[in-house]
């Protein structure tokens, strides 16, 4: 009987483990090994080089400017991003008028297409018929009108409040969903012992939420340095690789340099250090909550 349960709850398992298998582990495994030769794509000949792809990641600057900039990116995402999205959630869990009409409205921006998105923005910061530059000069602030998607000094800047603007409902359904676990009680009892609004949110909300925010901040990292659809449709990593990020970087190493086993090296290094970022990020929440 005992084997028996044992099986069964291997067959349970077993499509799920198939398809991680099939879609996630062989790849791996495949690419791993592509990122040892030299390769063009089509020619069905591999020149085995070793660790020289990864080797060659070390000194290449516009690989590492890229991760710069993604790095810059998921900063913005965690601290202006996040914290939208909490100060929302954080709204739209009180008793509020009409906050269910906000919680549909918020959560719109994240189901709306990266590249419907990217264009419309793209448009909107237009240097030469972009909204935002029309409202500037009817404002009076002519002197701040600017190409913001093609100088160096905003590009990278823009890209990443758009960005937070299209992610923060996703932050945002998750706080909300947290929020509203804690229970009503816990809030009750501090206003009979003579708490206050700020004394209730620091020592209830902020520790019991803490393992949210972890899953927040663990999701908004990967999918920040991830980025890819928004900021090819808005900028195409340009001008000058100041919006470029690690995705198009491998991107361009496929189809731009044909160099397959390069784009296979710098794929396995971008996934290995996400990895090391998670763990870390793992590890000081496990101590935060502690």
């Amino acid at each position: 009987m005992k084997i028996k349960a044992t099986l069964e709850n291997y067959v349970f398992v077993l499509p799920a483990v198939t398809i991680f298998a099939i879609f996630y582990i062989i790849p791996f495994i495949w690419v791993l090994q592509l990122g040892l030769y030299e390769w063009d794509g089509i020619m069905p000949t591999k020149i085995f080089i070793g660790l020289s792809n990864f080797k060659e990641i070390i000194t290449d600057k516009i690989w590492w400017q890229s991760f710069g900039n993604a790095a810059y990116i998921t900063f913005i995402a965690l601290t202006f991003q996040n914290a939208l999205a909490f100060l929302l959630a954080w709204a739209c869990d009180r008793e509020i008028r009409m906050k269910n009409f906000y919680r549909l409205v918020f959560f719109l921006p994240p189901v709306l297409s990266e590249v419907v998105v990217g264009l419309v923005w793209q448009w909107i910061l237009d240097g030469n018929y972009g909204l935002l530059n029309q409202w500037l000069v009817h404002l009076g602030f002519p002197n701040l009108v600017r190409n913001w998607l093609s100088d160096p000094n905003t590009a990278i800047t823009a890209v990443a409040l758009v960005h937070s603007w299209k992610g923060f409902g996703w932050g945002f359904l998750i706080f909300l969903a947290g929020l509203q676990t804690i229970p009503r009680e816990l809030y009750e009892a501090a206003r009979v012992d003579g708490a206050n609004a700020w004394q209730s949110f620091k020592k209830i909300t902020i520790p019991l939420m803490i393992p949210v925010t972890v899953l927040v901040v663990i999701l908004t990292i990967l999918g920040t340095m991830q980025a890819f659809v928004l900021i090819i449709a808005m900028t195409g990593g340009g001008p000058a690789y100041h919006t470029d990020v690690p995705t198009l970087r491998i991107l361009a190493s496929m189809r731009g340099s044909s160099r397959f086993g390069y784009a296979c090296a710098q794929g396995i290094t971008f996934g290995v250090i996400l990895m090391v970022i998670s763990f870390i990020q793992y590890r000081f929440s496990k101590k935060a909550r502690t």
